[in-house]
């Protein structure tokens, strides 16, 4: 059975992005950070994303010109097959992409049985907490940014339940940001 990764940005407080969704923060000048963001798709043939992210992330890769210097990264994003979860929309949009409409559970169900390599989920915030939620995710990759933010958007406020997970990883980076690389334990 396939598994559900899950690679977030997060806050030393739970927080995966400023009030209004910003991002404020850059992973990229840390060589070693972008070589573990670039290597994780490889992993996988499938890209998860809630509507409102693929909004922004689908145009915004498609739109990388071949002189900038994360054009492979941005090509592997446009070619990577993505579904898109969706309540509202009646067609995808952008390259590579289809539609989600069922309900959550029978559409993960369905994904992981089917043959091929692991999934990757980036997000946004409201579809990754109802696969938190869930249960969904097999794989944590937090990437820990070293700073509180006290404001904006979480992803674990869904939770009705405790989920306990096994440490896999623990990388520091030179930059101040932590991996924390989990596996959710099954037997709960």
């Amino acid at each position: 059975m396939r598994k559900i990764k899950l690679q977030v940005r997060i806050t030393i407080d739970g927080f995966v992005s400023a009030p209004n969704g910003e991002e404020d923060w850059d992973l990229m000048p840390d060589p070693e950070v972008w070589e573990l963001v670039n290597e994780l798709p490889d992993s996988s043939d499938t890209l998860l994303l809630g509507r409102k992210m693929a909004e922004n992330f689908i145009p915004h890769f498609e739109s990388f010109e071949a002189e900038n210097p994360r054009y492979a990264f941005a090509q592997k994003m446009v070619n990577i097959p993505k579904v898109i979860f969706s309540k509202t929309l009646d067609q995808p949009f952008g390259k590579n992409t289809k539609l989600a409409k069922g309900k959550l559970t029978d559409e993960i169900a369905n994904l992981k049985n089917q043959t091929g390599k692991d999934i990757l989920v980036y997000g946004g915030a409201s579809f990754v907490s109802a696969l938190i939620a869930g249960g969904h995710i097999d794989e944590f990759y937090f990437l820990v940014i070293p700073e509180m933010r006290f404001e904006g958007i979480r992803i674990f406020d869904l939770l009705e339940k405790r989920q306990k997970l096994t440490l896999l990883e623990a990388k520091p980076f030179e930059n101040g940001i932590s991996l924390l690389h989990y596996q959710l334990k099954k037997d709960i």
